[in-house]
């Protein structure tokens, strides 16, 4: 049993940005493994279910999003945790796993650290960083641009081909396969 998480805010506002990532990669997923909604408003967001794992969009706004997962990995008593986000460090385009490790500065894998701890699967997404340090929060509030926007379907999907490889394969053997180090917009 798996929980798998995407990090992003609630709302039509922040549906296209770039700190949604995690959100459009479980939307993703939940079509193509054609999971069924669970019922239940105790968990602060949206649960979906397939096989015996589940796919979880927390919407309690990024800075909350650890209150929503632990309370379905407690409900449910699930291990193994994998959480999906943006990564201002790695450039667009790139893909990288990791267990454990610090925040980075992220707000939602902070909250999530401080409520079920860091030893949870991560599925870093690049998204590049502003030209200035100052413009962090506007950045990864903005929508991707046209250029960026072309690739993301692709994108996403090879991010949810990795995740359905995680659901069999140690992270060793989805790292070797599926991380993209180096990507160059056309």
């Amino acid at each position: 049993m798996m929980l798998i998480v995407g990090l992003g805010n609630p709302g039509a506002n922040y549906e296209q940005t770039r700190h949604n990532i995690g959100f459009m990669v479980i939307d993703a997923l939940i079509k193509r493994q054609n999971a069924t909604k669970q019922s239940s408003s105790n968990f602060d967001g949206e649960l979906f279910k397939f096989s015996n794992h589940f796919l979880l969009k927390p919407l309690t706004f990024m800075n909350l999003s650890g209150i929503s997962v632990a309370k379905v990995k407690k409900f449910y008593k699930v291990e193994d945790v994998v959480v999906i986000h943006d990564d201002l460090d790695l450039p667009f385009g790139t893909l990288r796993f990791k267990k454990a490790g610090g925040h980075g500065g992220h707000n939602g894998l902070k909250s999530t650290d401080s409520h079920i701890t860091k030893e949870y699967i991560r599925v870093r997404m690049g998204i590049g960083k502003p030209e200035h340090k100052g413009e962090v929060a506007s950045y990864v509030l903005s929508d991707f641009n046209s250029e960026e926007q072309e690739h993301l379907d692709k994108w996403i999907s090879q991010a949810c081909e990795a995740i359905e490889y995680l659901l069999g394969n140690s992270l060793e053997d989805v790292s070797s396969k599926h991380t993209i180090k180096k990507f160059q917009l056309k």
